[in-house]
């Protein structure tokens, strides 16, 4: 059993520090990696995602309402450019940020596709900092109150 155990740190140790894909599934780190086989998919943890989720609605579908501007809708309050950036999933932008399915799906696409681009370490913080400031997020000052928030629900 020790083997078996020296194995996969060994493995995790490696993809961490390559930042390899081993098929389509993304391991950050060696908690991502000793995450296969839940509910885990795409570079941001699940634990990562209910903390975004809880920070922007309690985790419920919240109705559209104006933002910065702009409306935000669902348990992610996704914006329209913002699921034009995760690749459309379900049958349109509304319905997709009210299912919680399409709207995790927006949300794990969207940090597989900035993510790794941000020049930031791949980290729950990246992750909702770039959720809450687009793509550069992770390097915008203006996102820090948000990660606290984030933080303050066990991320």
């Amino acid at each position: 059993m020790e083997a078996v155990k020296m194995f996969f740190f060994l493995v995790a140790v490696l993809l961490t520090f390559s930042k390899c894909a081993v098929s389509s599934t993304y391991f950050g780190s060696l908690a991502d990696l000793l995450n296969v086989g839940t509910d885990s998919v795409g570079p941001i943890s699940d634990q990562c995602l209910r903390c975004i989720c809880n920070a922007e609605s309690n985790c419920q579908a919240r109705r559209c309402k104006m933002d910065v501007g702009s409306l935000s809708c669902g348990y992610f309050q996704i914006k329209e450019p913002y699921y034009q950036d995760c690749g459309r999933p379900g049958q349109d932008w509304k319905t997709c940020a009210k299912d919680y399915s399409c709207a995790e799906t927006c949300v794990r696409n969207y940090m597989a596709r900035y993510g790794p681009r941000s020049g930031c370490p791949e980290t729950c913080e990246t992750y909702a900092r770039i959720h809450n400031g687009g793509p550069r997020g992770c390097k915008r000052s203006n996102t820090l109150t948000y990660w606290q928030r984030v933080q303050s629900f066990g991320c």
